[in-house]
């Protein structure tokens, strides 16, 4: 049985994540303030991601998946951790300028996005931080998440008015491309990473 460490875990993102995994069967941690519920047989620790002393320090894990928001976050956590196997790093693709080419690529340079503000160049932060200590950690750029639990009355707000028959305005005269990602498909996507792990002796 494999262990996890998830960031966050009370809501949407995270608690989906969290809750997807114990059905898997890994032995699953959240770590936040305990401010929501939490998700059904997860392991709670009670911290500040931002004040987390030892916390952390005596526990390993095999995986750890990380929604940070900043390159504090990144650094700070790494800080405390006792060890981890993998790390990912749910990032955004806010981190690609709004004029870029879509779709975006891998390759696609980085940059700061008007509509997304310090959101995007604080997850662009968040990626370096990351990247220049543990190089072979993995960052997902996911576009708008859909799905159970969502707490943002976003996209289902185009779903639904399609779903009644209303109009609804799509932004740019109809030329700008929206990505809708299913949370259960990152989930699944985040399996095929740490398969992958697995198959090549890597884990």
């Amino acid at each position: 049985m494999k262990r996890i460490l998830i960031t966050g875990g009370t809501v949407f993102v995270s608690r989906f994540i969290a809750e997807y995994y114990i059905v898997m069967g890994y032995e699953v941690y959240v770590l936040n303030r305990n401010q929501h519920p939490q998700p059904a047989n997860a392991n709670l620790i009670q911290a500040d991601r931002h004040h987390l002393g030892s916390t952390l320090s005596k526990l390993h894990f095999d995986v750890v998946i990380d929604t940070a928001y900043t390159a504090q976050d990144i650094n700070l956590l790494l800080d405390a951790l006792g060890g981890c196997d993998q790390y990912l790093l749910i990032s955004s693709s806010a981190v690609y300028p709004e004029n870029a080419p879509q779709p975006f690529m891998e390759e696609t340079p980085l940059g700061a996005n008007q509509y997304w503000g310090t959101y995007g160049t604080n997850k662009i932060a968040a990626e370096q931080a990351l990247q220049k200590r543990k190089p072979d950690a993995y960052i997902l750029r996911p576009p708008y998440l859909y799905g159970p639990m969502n707490n943002i009355y976003r996209e289902a707000f185009v779903f639904d008015c399609a779903l009644q028959g209303h109009s609804f305005y799509i932004p740019q005269n109809d030329t700008m491309k929206l990505q809708f990602f299913h949370i259960h498909d990152l989930c699944r996507f985040i399996d095929i990473i740490l398969q992958q792990k697995t198959l090549f002796g890597l884990y």
